[in-house]
């Protein structure tokens, strides 16, 4: 699945789009930046509740395409901004972590 699916869904807001022709690897739902750091998929999607500019660094440092910040969490400009230059895409939503990475597995099935 490519990321230009993932961020076409109802239930995001794009921050940063990234390059949408990127090929998504895997979805990986984590809250601990120490464990993502080591098991984070490189060209995943990462599922979060955690919105700071640590996230930002620990994707840059895992090549994560995609950030999904999930329960409404979302990042200031200046982190936004750093994501848009670095190529990661960031996505908020209202939605808890497991219904986002529910609804991003489905529409890579479909």
């Amino acid at each position: 699945m490519k990321l230009e699916t993932i961020l076409k869904l109802p239930e995001l807001k794009v921050l940063a789009e990234g390059n949408p022709d990127r090929e998504i690897s895997k979805i990986f739902c984590c809250d601990l930046l120490s464990i993502a750091m080591g098991k984070a998929p490189a060209d995943g999607v990462w599922v979060t509740v955690m919105g700071n500019k640590n996230t930002l660094a620990v994707a840059s440092l895992t090549d994560t395409a995609c950030i999904v910040l999930a329960e409404g969490v979302t990042l200031d400009e200046g982190t936004v901004a750093k994501a848009r230059d670095e190529g990661i895409a960031v996505a908020s939503t209202g939605l808890p972590v497991f219904d986002m990475a529910l609804k991003i597995y489905q529409a890579g099935q479909s």
